[in-house]
């Protein structure tokens, strides 16, 4: 049974690698992000990934997992795989500070949707970013991978980078590193 919100779920856009496209075609942008930190840089994610954060805990390691992966942790009975973001980003492991935590996401991966936790060094608040102010991600430049980025932000006179969250966290993408991390290990 289709219903309103199902097609307008159905035909919404969400920010990342399209949207420029999204804007220039009139379809849906979230226009509510998480914004957080890692190291001194700005990052938000759309509200509409974000499940939880939680404060940061003791996580269960699984051996021969690549780096960006610190570990897992049981939340409400369900075993939750968390990414260091730094690592990801190839910045080195983050360092454990006060305001630490772990935001908890659902991602669209492996045919289905699924739940991970990002480490992060400090979340700092959900802001408004109107489709206007964001523009395109730079080709060069940063110091994450472009493909990384959906585009660059503007709010309160800053400037705030998106994350296309299911690039970041592709389960694809992390199984291969696995892979050479279990090939590196076996070398």
């Amino acid at each position: 049974m289709h219903t309103a919100a199902n097609n307008l779920a159905a035909n919404a856009v969400t920010y990342g690698s399209s949207a420029i496209v999204a804007l220039q075609s009139g379809a849906a942008l979230p226009s509510q992000f998480l914004t957080f930190m890692l190291g001194d840089d700005p990052y938000a994610v759309g509200i509409l990934h974000i499940k939880e954060i939680i404060e940061y805990g003791a996580l269960a390691t699984v051996p021969m997992m690549p780096s960006c992966v610190r570990g897992v942790i049981n939340l409400r009975g369900a075993v939750v795989p968390v990414m260091d973001l730094s690592a990801r980003f190839e910045r080195g492991p983050s360092a454990i500070g006060k305001r630490s935590c772990i935001v908890i996401v659902e991602v669209d991966g492996g045919g289905g949707k699924q739940v991970l936790g990002m480490l992060v060094d400090a979340v700092n608040a959900v802001v408004e970013i109107a489709a206007g102010d964001i523009e395109p991600a730079p080709s060069f430049g940063t110091r994450i991978r472009p493909d990384f980025i959906a585009g660059i932000g503007k709010c309160n006179g800053k400037f705030v980078i998106l994350l296309d969250i299911g690039r970041v966290l592709s389960s694809e993408e992390i199984v291969e590193l696995a892979r050479g991390t279990v090939a590196g290990y076996h070398a």
